[in-house]
């Protein structure tokens, strides 16, 4: 089997010279993947995305780092190298950071596993760029068209290393539009795919994600661990999950012999993948739906005194941007409010976010703040990150907090 050539460029990237104000050359020196257009004091006129960028230091004439421009972005630098030690920007470099990568996933495979996330962007060295696993199909989900000049060696080791029989682009919305590249989002660049939605196994459950229209890559890999970890925690009991999407806390939910289910999503589309996840494993337990908005849904299990004695509450991202911030916090607030109320007598509360820009501190904080309003006595039985397919490199990496509080009614 071959490559597509829709993965060539044509583009020969330049090298530049880079010089960086305190701050930036600060950033670098740290180790931080970003280097912003602010920070740049002095660059080539001619530079294009997927450039090499070679930053010198402020004051002595020496290499302190290399990164790749990307001239459509504020994020105007995304660093392979940060150190002052020569290296080639090269084939050999990026096969070297693949290999580092799939090593760290290895006490991951030996589990009843066989999806994960193969790249995690700058916390494994490609920044903007995402590689995830599904059974024989590989997902790479570019951001920027900096790696466009660089996609057929990486796409190429990907794919030998993760032995796959398939691979599969998809394109950030702004990849999409550029005129720079020949694909198109959801393209099969290697092997064939006779179903868009693929097969795959999560400690034993059974899975399915759409690779070519699903969120992302297909499905969300980073709460593996929590999923596995309320499924354990379900059996006999009533859950609600909240913000369901696919169904993942509710398939484990259900496979660990949950006596009753229900997934709450306002797309009808997810519940309905949902509910065939549900089937491609053997349960006796009732499955139900919800369909709608979840705060408004919430509070009319509440109206009819509805509780559950396990309740996930997972929602997207509420901060994109840093003016969001207190616009989440208040939802934050509420959910753990709602969450409270349909939990019943010593049952357990799942609180998660995905929300970057709220730090784990103040996520842990509003539930606590709630949560000791109520007078219900309570004790947090865990705090938890991403799964070890999402290693984190640097604090902007860090996004996921899930903490489960279960509550000591008499």
């Amino acid at each position: 089997m071959s490559f597509s050539s829709k993965i060539k460029s044509n583009y020969n990237p330049k090298r530049l010279a880079v010089k960086l104000n305190s701050k930036g050359e600060q950033f670098v020196l740290q180790g931080h993947p970003w280097v912003f257009s602010n920070n740049i004091t002095k660059i080539n006129d001619d530079a294009k995305s997927g450039d090499l960028a070679i930053i010198f230091g402020k004051n002595k004439n020496r290499v302190i780092g290399l990164g790749l421009y990307d001239a459509n972005s504020p994020i105007r630098i995304k660093m392979l190298h940060s150190s002052t030690k020569k290296v080639e920007i090269n084939a050999d470099f990026f096969q070297k950071k693949i290999n580092k990568a799939f090593k760290k996933r290895q006490p991951l495979l030996k589990t009843n596993t066989n999806s994960y996330r193969l790249l995690f962007g700058e916390n494994d060295g490609f920044p903007g760029l995402i590689a995830d696993v599904y059974a024989s199909v590989l997902v790479v989900k570019i951001y920027s068209e900096l790696w466009l000049p660089y996609l057929e060696t990486i796409i190429s080791d990907l794919q030998k290393i993760s032995d796959v029989d398939t691979v599969v682009i998809r394109l950030s919305r702004r990849l999409e539009q550029s005129k720079s590249h020949k694909l198109k989002d959801g393209d099969v660049v290697f092997g064939t795919l006779e179903n868009e939605v693929v097969q795959f196994v999560e400690h034993g459950i059974n899975f399915s994600a759409n690779v070519i229209k699903g969120h992302k890559t297909g499905y969300f890999l980073d709460h593996r661990a929590n999923r596995k970890q309320v499924g354990e925690w379900s059996r006999g009991k009533k859950v609600l999950d909240v913000f369901s999407y696919a169904g993942g806390f509710s398939v484990h939910a259900l496979a660990n012999g949950a006596k009753e289910v229900t997934s709450l999503d306002i797309s009808k589309q997810a519940l309905e993948i949902a509910i065939e996840n549900g089937k491609l494993n053997k349960y006796s337990g009732k499955h139900k739906i919800i369909d709608g908005d979840a705060f408004e849904e919430l509070k009319k299990l509440i109206k009819n005194k509805i509780t559950f004695d396990v309740v996930v509450i997972d929602p997207p991202s509420f901060a994109k941007q840093a003016s969001e911030i207190d616009l989440a916090i208040k939802k934050y607030t509420q959910l753990a409010e709602l969450g409270e109320q349909l939990t019943s007598k010593n049952g357990l509360l799942v609180l998660a976010s995905c929300s970057s820009r709220v730090l784990a501190e103040v996520f842990y904080d509003i539930n606590n703040q709630v949560l000791n309003v109520n007078n219900r006595r309570f004790k947090v039985l865990l705090k938890t990150q991403h799964d070890t397919d999402h290693p984190i490199s640097f604090p902007e990496g860090a996004y996921l907090k899930t903490a489960y509080y279960r509550f000591l009614d008499s």
